[in-house]
């Protein structure tokens, strides 16, 4: 590569730290200016992004511009389709090379092979990175050069890989410097691009994209735990290590009362934090963990990346699970699909203490626990006989951390029609929420109107009406539902 006028495009890495792409950008460019396209394709809130993600975003970006300018030069905000605003923003500062980190979704890999026809159309240099895998998915393959379908197996080659290769050192993966200096384009070009018809903004507190993205509901409150930006992202990791939370996380990440995640999930979404240094992360862990149930729980942290990594890999190598089940089978399944069930499961008004608090918990900090996530799924699928894509829909427009790979590959491990040795799991709310949430501690955060009752009562679901004050009964009874569920699931061929 040769010096050159160019362009960094960011996308899923929203930070100056550990991003390959831009490593390589700053390193092999003259002048380099960054971007950042609002694509209204990835942010629809009506149906591919969520309140909460556009808010966990506009933050980062603010934050994001400021670390550019810090280094000398822009982060330039366009709104519109990539497709004209990349080609036009190099032809219009005279860019040699555009550079930027592949994504894994499929309308981003077919967005991204128009632009590059493109810009080689143009004689303009492209280089992508892969950025957000720790394990490139050419290299993890099984015996018959196949991609994984089952966890347990893609795990083992998964961390075998890292073992064995040369990115590791003393026992933490080697991350890409940040640039110390960046040059950028003189102050004459940057007035030239404002005065183009490139939809080119500002993301500023007081700009109107700001509002648009960074909501008053989530701006004002501390309800989401999920911090943005990368500062906020890299204060996160850091307290999950030293506080114990990845010492105790076996235990711990079932709790859903209890602050024992690691709230990093939109930080690796959107790349306010990469995955190495999440990894690096476990490993300064273990450097300080006194006992092997210390180090057992932070193997198993370990083990959710990797999960993150799995199902990143099935869209790549299955990009039809986008729009449908893996098992050929759910494609006959008789759904009820009613729509007053799917609205009272939506607002937690289902009369199941567990279910509701959970969907409380979304609507208003749009998050939700792990442990929770499989409850509520499994209820929406084999309790109320509603189509999983329902549910992958109504998550993907409410979660601040929600990604298209690992929502799908959560939704089909629930419904049993995705990629699993063990097709057939159905969660019972009450016995689930006796064993996570024996003292009934989040039942009550999230539905105060219950406070009052017993906790026995609570667990069970089983209040009388004098005790309801307002809250509904319980839509369905489980275990009819789900004797329903088996035999519908029985007779699909």
């Amino acid at each position: 590569m040769t010096k050159s006028r160019s362009i960094f495009w960011h996308r899923r890495d929203l930070r100056i730290e550990d991003n390959i792409g831009l490593y390589e950008a700053s390193d092999n460019s003259r002048y380099l200016i960054g971007v950042y396209i609002l694509d209204p394709k990835i942010l629809d809130q009506n149906r591919t992004t969520s309140e909460a993600k556009n808010w966990f975003l506009g933050e980062s970006l603010l934050e994001l511009q400021k670390n550019w300018e810090s280094k000398g030069s822009r982060l330039l905000i366009l709104s519109g389709d990539p497709i004209k605003l990349i080609p036009q923003l190099a032809d219009l500062i005279k860019a040699e090379s555009i550079y930027w980190n592949k994504n894994i979704e499929p309308y981003e890999i077919n967005r991204d092979k128009q632009i590059i026809d493109k810009l080689r159309n143009e004689k303009r240099k492209v280089y992508t990175f892969l950025d957000q895998l720790i394990v490139s998915p050419d290299k993890i393959k099984t015996k018959n050069n196949e991609p994984y379908k089952v966890y347990g197996p893609f795990y083992r080659k998964w961390i075998n890989i890292i073992n064995t290769s040369k990115i590791l050192e003393d026992n933490s993966i080697k991350i890409s410097s940040k640039p110390e200096k960046i040059i950028g384009l003189d102050n004459r070009e940057i007035l030239s691009i404002k005065s183009s018809n490139l939809n080119y903004c500002i993301i500023r507190k007081s700009d109107s994209i700001y509002d648009l993205l960074s909501s008053n509901r989530f701006r004002t409150t501390n309800t989401c735990p999920c911090r943005p930006g990368e500062s906020g992202s890299i204060k996160q990791l850091n307290f999950f290590i030293h506080s114990g939370g990845i010492k105790s996380y076996n235990k711990g990440r079932d709790i859903p009362s209890l602050e024992s995640t690691s709230n990093l999930s939109a930080a690796l979404s959107l790349g306010t934090l990469s995955c190495r240094a999440a990894w690096n992360g476990a490993q300064r862990a273990k450097n300080i963990a006194t006992d092997e149930y210390q180090k057992q729980s932070i193997d198993t942290w370990i083990k959710e990346i990797a999960w993150r990594e799995f199902y990143q890999n099935a869209l790549i190598n299955f990009p039809e699970l986008e729009n449908g089940p893996y098992r050929e089978k759910w494609f006959h399944f008789p759904w009820q699909n009613r729509p007053d069930w799917f609205e009272a499961w939506k607002n937690g008004l289902t009369g199941i203490p567990i279910i509701d608090a959970a969907m409380r918990q979304l609507k208003n900090s749009g998050w939700m626990h792990n442990r929770c996530r499989m409850i509520v799924a499994s209820f929406l699928v084999k309790d109320l006989l509603i189509d999983w894509r329902w549910g992958e829909n109504f998550f993907m427009k409410s979660l601040v951390d929600g990604d298209l790979a690992s929502n799908n590959g959560g939704w089909q491990w629930s419904a049993s029609s995705g990629m699993d040795p063990k097709p057939m799991r159905i969660f019972n709310p009450f016995r689930q929420a006796s064993k996570f949430d024996e003292d009934a501690n989040y039942i009550r955060k999230w539905i105060p109107e219950l406070s009052h009752v017993s906790t026995p009562n609570l667990l069970s679901g089983e209040i009388i009406n004098s005790e309801r004050k307002g809250y509904p009964k319980p839509i369905i009874n489980h275990k009819i539902q789900t004797s329903i569920f088996k035999e519908l699931y029985s007779n699909i061929n």
